[in-house]
């Protein structure tokens, strides 16, 4: 089967027990097809800025970046939590590699200057990806950039593991705290269009960082004419059930 990417973020980071819980789901998703894993880690660097005496702010779920701040951001996600997700992924027997989005130029990434020291990630090389996943490594990605001048930029996670998918032509989950996508009275929503996915930003159903993961799984079927999934890294069960191309989470389609 085709890789699946795997976007990971929210609480799961932040707590051992229910990190080393999703990649036992992981270890056994990596027997039934290659996978990819991208992370985020926003509020352990909000929780870092905030310590070292920076202020903090987001805009539409993605945060404001300061060029001063990026060596805090990128020692937090290329540094900290990237080695400690390919610590515990090679306890869990996968045969993890970690890297950043710009190493083997596998994704480029223009300035949003609106928001600092912020990129905005596009495929470029799938040449490094490919060869580690025809040696059944399994690559942990940070979502740090890098620009054309060689600027270190923080790159929201959704927007990374769809640039990611696209540049693999790759299948995408992208994990959260919840089931999935959510309605104004809390339920999930299975299966949402393009079209609706633009109604449910309009009346504000979706926002925040909901927000900008669903407007990634817009972009990531677009480019790759299939659906993309968003999920609760909670549910091993749904996890299994998308490694598989069935169906759970909500769906966002064409």
């Amino acid at each position: 089967m085709n890789t699946l990417v795997l976007k990971l973020g929210g609480r799961v980071l932040q707590n051992a027990k229910n990190l080393s819980a999703l990649l036992s789901t992981v270890q056994q998703l990596a027997q039934l097809r290659p996978l990819v894993l991208v992370h985020g880690g926003g509020d352990q660097v909000e929780q870092m800025l905030l310590q070292l005496g920076h202020t903090s702010l987001k805009v539409d779920g993605q945060r404001i970046t300061p060029t001063a701040q990026m060596p805090i951001v990128a020692g937090v996600l290329a540094g900290d939590i990237n080695s400690q997700l390919v610590a515990l992924a090679q306890q869990h027997q996968l045969n993890a590699v970690g890297l950043t989005l710009a190493d083997g130029q596998s994704v480029r990434c223009d300035i949003d200057s609106s928001r600092g020291a912020v990129g905005v990630p596009f495929p470029n090389n799938a040449a490094l990806l490919t060869l580690l996943l025809a040696h059944n490594y399994v690559p942990i990605l940070s979502s740090i950039g890098v620009s054309a001048d060689g600027q270190r930029l923080n790159v929201n996670a959704d927007l990374a593991a769809a640039a990611i998918t696209q540049l693999l032509d790759a299948d995408l989950v992208l994990l959260t705290d919840v089931p999935g996508i959510l309605d104004k009275h809390g339920a999930l929503i299975d299966s949402i269009s393009i079209d609706h996915a633009e109604a449910l930003i309009a009346d504000g159903t979706v926002r925040d960082g909901m927000l900008v993961k669903l407007n990634a799984a817009v972009q990531a079927a677009q480019a790759s004419r299939r659906s993309i999934a968003v999920a609760g890294w909670q549910n091993a069960k749904a996890l299994t059930r998308l490694a598989q191309g069935k169906a759970a989470g909500t769906r966002i389609h064409l």
